[in-house]
């Protein structure tokens, strides 16, 4: 009897490596300076091998790639269920986001200075964030010059988050109605 070979179940176990080298490489990113990711503690916290992260990832910037990638649509994802004008939506989606995101994309500000990965992922994060802004508040800001949304643009920033929620340890809902009143002080300020 001649057995057939059946591509499913090697498909579904490369699908499951290839998330865990990717979840292990996310929360090193979010946990440890980028120069501590090497391709050994990715291999480490995945359960792989070195070898077998390479063939799944091609290098460790082919990990820091993915991962990016991966994260970029998840923000999208979570920001952009805001309608324009929406501003208590927009301010929902952000905070949860923050929430969500808050850790990882905070080490990675840290190293900006220091690391090109780090830096294109904060250079992309300040323009993306921009737009958000523009597409989610603008809309409600009667006045809607660079002053004004520079304005909304630091009220949202992810340092009031930081600030609010490790700094001085208010709740997500505390930290919620202070961005809200602060973006609410700024449209009604035209």
């Amino acid at each position: 009897m001649t057995r057939t070979y059946d591509m499913t179940n090697r498909s579904r176990s490369a699908s499951r490596t290839t998330e865990h080298i990717l979840a292990a490489t996310e929360q090193l990113l979010a946990s440890r300076p980028i120069d501590e990711v090497t391709l050994l503690a990715i291999a480490a916290g995945s359960g792989v091998t070195v070898q077998t992260v390479l063939r799944h990832m091609g290098s460790r910037d082919g990990c820091f790639r993915a991962v990016a990638e991966r994260v970029q649509q998840r923000v999208q994802h979570q920001r952009e269920a805001a309608a324009p004008g929406d501003v208590p939506g927009a301010i929902a989606a952000l905070m949860a986001h923050y929430e969500a995101e808050g850790s990882l994309v905070l080490n990675l500000l840290a190293q900006e200075s220091r690391d090109a990965f780090a830096a294109d992922a904060a250079s992309r994060g300040r323009t993306y964030h921009r737009a958000w802004v523009d597409r989610c508040l603008g809309p409600r800001a009667p006045d809607r010059t660079d002053p004004t949304l520079d304005a909304l643009v630091a009220a949202t920033d992810l340092y009031v988050w930081k600030l609010l929620r490790l700094d001085l340890g208010r709740s997500a809902e505390r930290t919620h109605a202070v961005v809200t009143r602060l973006v609410t002080a700024v449209l009604e300020d035209q």
